[in-house]
């Protein structure tokens, strides 16, 4: 019994909360929504970080150059093309949801709506580019260059057309 002797008395050192005890515990609404606005900042989704944007760009590379649906379809760019491609799609889709944004986003919400414009937007971009090098790939073989009668004809620079079987 000598053990619950400590136990009883604990209730009598430990007075119960106060008012302003309790008031400092739980925090009131105001003072959640200011420390949830000072938070908001550092969770910020608008605008990516350079790092993201990059990561963007490799992929439309990947995207254009490798074997994927799209490169299947319309035809697979070369790298170094590619790179210079998918640079400027992002950076115009990137200015295309900067405008849409208006200065920054007023809440998360607006932030990931943002992004959503964003990503459609440089679906969009890669796609038209896509189809539009196709169609000019299509529209070069009916108009093919002819080589000049000053050349000669050992020294082809173009690889010689494809013969129809």
């Amino acid at each position: 019994m000598a053990e619950d002797a400590p136990n009883a008395g604990a209730e009598d050192i430990h007075p119960a909360p106060t008012e302003s005890f309790a008031d400092a515990a739980a925090p009131s609404a105001s003072a959640e929504k200011s420390s949830s606005e000072t938070l908001l900042p550092s969770l910020s989704i608008w605008p990516p970080s350079q790092r993201t944007r990059d990561a963007v760009v490799r992929r439309v590379v990947q995207t254009l150059s490798a074997p994927s649906v799209l490169s299947q379809r319309y035809g697979a760019i070369p790298e170094p093309e590619a790179e210079v491609a998918a640079a400027a799609v992002e950076a115009e889709a990137f200015a295309a949801a900067s405008e849409s944004a208006a200065a920054s986003p007023a809440s998360l919400e607006d932030g990931i709506e943002v992004l959503q414009a964003y990503s459609k937007e440089v679906s969009r971009r890669l796609l038209e580019l896509a189809k539009s090098r196709a169609a000019a790939a299509a529209a070069a073989p009916e108009t093919p260059a002819e080589p000049s009668g000053e050349e000669s004809e050992g020294s082809s620079v173009t690889a010689p057309p494809p013969t129809e079987e």
